[in-house]
């Protein structure tokens, strides 16, 4: 449930499966006009995880309901109400919401793969605390790649790191949008309204906007590289590779250390398999890469972007990611433990995985070995990590809103007092 549902829904109740189904069919029966017909009316109720999937809601309306995680695929909202409706993590797969009215949704992490919303109204509604009765709605991470929102009024709407790609949002109001760390690669904006949006550290791709003005484009990776390309650097990234390998083997003696800092690395599409151990890429941009199984230990990879990027069983042991952003990213089995390095006494060193104020914002980080990483300041909002292995870790000062750690194992870890989380978790492995 949402904040604002939390404080201004106190006498919310709940129905079951059955009795929405039975909701459903009077509704139908009121679409076709058929005697006893009446339309569904749902205000400050909780279907939490209940389905309406492929039925017919047309005109519907549910005010102020309680819809996180759903299954609303392919269902049909046409001309619907949705006022202030708390939609996160609902599946909205191809879900229609033509002409709806959603002003004040909260539809954070949800997936809206194909969703068609043309000409919905995603303005200001509900109401919440900020005095003057209204909230923006709230797409934050959800999946709108492929969505339609033609012609949709979505002024001063939050799409704070949603993935838009190849959205149509052509003739979209978009004037004062939040879009920062937003994926829109592909996207059709065609006279589409972006005067004053936050386009901060945007994906803007093979998209072409008309209408900049007063926006925020700053850190926003766009067809002209952000830095140079790996393409154009002045040795082949093969040959460097092989004098960095022999620069390794040799503890620094022989060949030269891979430095790609600040290098945009999109054009090569895929590292998977590849031995990077020990090379250096501060601020470099891998954002959508397949790194699969990439060996990354003991590499300076500091404010480097990885966003969207495959990085499953990846072996990044050691490394530096300090301020590096890691949204959407899947690092599932991943294993970023400790390296200890040197002989005995004085020359051992322990270096553990440094995430600190790195952002892991709907990350998948199932399963993965993170003892003793540290992750003071990062934000893993929303970030999974199911499974994960935390045993000593360091989340001082990190932001872990909705983050998921069922069956994580937390011996020794710690959390700040008011964070401290309370889903399910093993202490140890035992």
């Amino acid at each position: 449930m949402s904040e604002s549902a939390d404080s201004n829904q106190d006498n919310i109740e709940a129905i079951t499966q059955d009795q929405l189904e039975a909701l459903v069919r009077l509704h139908n029966r009121f679409l076709e006009g058929r005697l006893g017909g009446r339309r569904a009316v749902l205000k400050n109720t909780d279907l939490t995880g209940l389905s309406l999937r492929g039925e017919n809601l047309q005109q519907a309306n549910f005010q102020g309901c309680v819809m996180v995680r759903m299954d609303l695929s392919s269902a049909d909202f046409q001309e619907a109400s949705l006022y202030a409706c708390d939609l996160s993590e609902a599946n909205l797969f191809k879900t229609s919401f033509v002409r709806a009215d959603l002003r004040g949704a909260r539809i954070e992490n949800a997936n809206l793969q194909g969703a068609d919303l043309e000409k919905a109204d995603l303005r200001m509604g509900g109401v919440s605390g900020s005095g003057d009765g209204s909230q923006a709605v709230n797409f934050k991470g959800a999946n709108l790649s492929g969505a339609k929102l033609v012609g949709s009024m979505a002024s001063k709407a939050d799409f704070s790191d949603a993935i838009m790609a190849g959205a149509n949002m052509a003739r979209a109001d978009l004037s004062g949008a939040m879009l920062e760390g937003a994926d829109l690669s592909g996207a059709d904006v065609k006279g589409a309204q972006f005067k004053g949006a936050n386009m901060n550290s945007a994906i803007l791709t093979g998209v072409h906007i008309e209408d900049m003005r007063d926006a925020d484009l700053s850190a926003a990776i766009t067809d002209e590289n952000i830095g140079v390309s790996v393409s154009d650097m002045d040795e082949p990234l093969p040959k460097m590779v092989e004098q960095h390998r022999a620069w390794v083997e040799s503890s620094g003696a022989k060949g030269k250390q891979l430095d790609l800092s600040k290098i945009d690395m999109r054009v090569l599409k895929t590292l998977k398999l590849e031995k990077l151990t020990a090379i250096k890429a501060e601020a470099a941009k891998f954002f959508g890469m397949n790194l699969y199984k990439v060996e990354l230990q003991s590499a300076a990879l500091d404010d480097a972007d990885f966003r969207n990027c495959d990085m499953e069983e990846a072996d990044l042991r050691g490394s530096s990611f300090k301020n590096a952003n890691f949204a959407h990213a899947r690092l599932l089995g991943a294993n970023c433990s400790a390296l200890m390095f040197g002989g005995g006494g004085a020359t051992r060193r322990f270096s553990p995985c440094d995430f600190s104020g790195a952002k892991f914002r709907y990350a998948k980080l199932n399963n993965t070995q993170m003892k003793n990483a540290v992750f003071k300041g990062a934000d893993l909002s929303y970030a999974d990590l199911s499974g994960a292995d935390l045993s000593g870790a360091d989340f001082t000062g990190a932001i872990m809103r909705n983050t998921i750690l069922d069956e994580a194992i937390t011996q020794d870890a710690i959390f700040d007092k008011a964070d401290k989380p309370v889903f399910k978790m093993k202490d140890s492995e035992s």
